[in-house]
């Protein structure tokens, strides 16, 4: 079923539940945006969003104060009879015994919280941006390396899960390994967590499962970071041609957004941890405004141009 719970966001943004008794199994939410109805409070309802979250903030409230009993019933009842996925006050605002029992009598899940409108509002568009994002599953390991998400992938048993370990033993985080379930946050942004029945495991062949968290420490774990650059582990073969100074960026692409891919290969001997190690730092460097690889042909082109000047002369 898509969307996300309300008994999920409720759990994840602690909202106080208004109606004790209702059931909220079978509600969902299915878009990110929210909307607060103060023109539908005041009796216009065209274009009303009626699938997003609806918020009541101090506006909306003072509004009804200022409402007869006649005129609430009336308004109450036409703006809970749509299908609304729930109503959030906010500011520690009470809604009036009226407004629950015709939410009551509508299925409408009704809820609290004492933050200021305009803070909540940010924090559950980006909550549910992230709970509603285009989701994919790759095979893969996914660690925080320096604050670089660095994705590696490969073929089953070219030593994934083993890198992972080195760079958690070299003071990295874990965030999954094996599977990694990737969320689409933005246009510039791709997101990667674990699956809930395998987090913070690792599978190492000739060993069986390891738990990282208990192994290693709270501090060596982590429940999600964002994807900056994607290592592929490859076996090492004598007629490919790898590249050696980096000019251009190569790319991977992710539900439709692009990643910085390297595409590493693998010989007896080459300490993968540490290319990762070095990988991730360079790149973090490049976004940072340095490119080794453009310094070191700027210095190359100025040699040259230098040596002309000094033929010619």
């Amino acid at each position: 079923m898509e969307g996300v719970g309300i008994e999920k966001i409720v759990k994840k943004l602690q909202l106080k539940k208004y109606i004790e008794d209702m059931e909220l199994k079978g509600h969902r939410i299915r878009l990110a945006d929210v909307n607060r109805p103060a023109l539908q409070l005041s009796g216009y309802f065209e274009h009303f969003e009626q699938s997003r979250v609806q918020i009541i903030g101090m506006v909306e409230y003072t509004y009804l104060q200022h409402l007869n009993d006649s005129e609430k019933d009336s308004i109450y009842s036409r703006f809970l009879k749509y299908d609304i996925p729930c109503v959030i006050f906010c500011r520690n605002l009470q809604p009036d015994d009226l407004f629950l029992q015709r939410a009551k009598e509508n299925n409408v899940p009704v809820f609290g919280t004492d933050r200021s409108t305009s803070e909540f509002m940010a924090e559950l568009i980006y909550l549910l941006s992230e709970e509603l994002a285009p989701c994919i599953t790759i095979h893969g390991v996914l660690v925080d390396v320096y604050g670089e998400g660095l994705l590696i992938t490969g073929e089953s048993g070219i030593g994934k899960s083993e890198a992972a370990l080195e760079l958690i033993k070299r003071g990295h985080r874990l965030v999954t390994d094996d599977v990694v379930e990737i969320r689409k946050i933005n246009e510039h942004t791709l997101t990667g967590t674990s699956p809930d029945i395998t987090r913070y495991f690792i599978e190492l062949r000739g060993i069986g499962i390891i738990d990282v968290k208990t192994l290693f420490g709270v501090e060596c774990v982590k429940e999600k970071q964002n994807i900056d650059l994607v290592i592929k582990l490859e076996d090492w073969k004598k007629d490919n041609e790898y590249d050696r100074l980096g000019l251009e960026e190569e790319y991977t692409e992710l539900l439709g957004n692009k990643v910085v891919c390297h595409s590493l290969p693998i010989r007896p001997g080459r300490n993968l941890a540490v290319i990762c190690e070095a990988a991730a730092v360079n790149h973090r460097q490049k976004k940072m405004g340095y490119n080794a690889a453009q310094e070191l042909y700027r210095r190359v082109q100025a040699n040259l141009n230098k040596k002309d000047d000094e033929e010619e002369e």
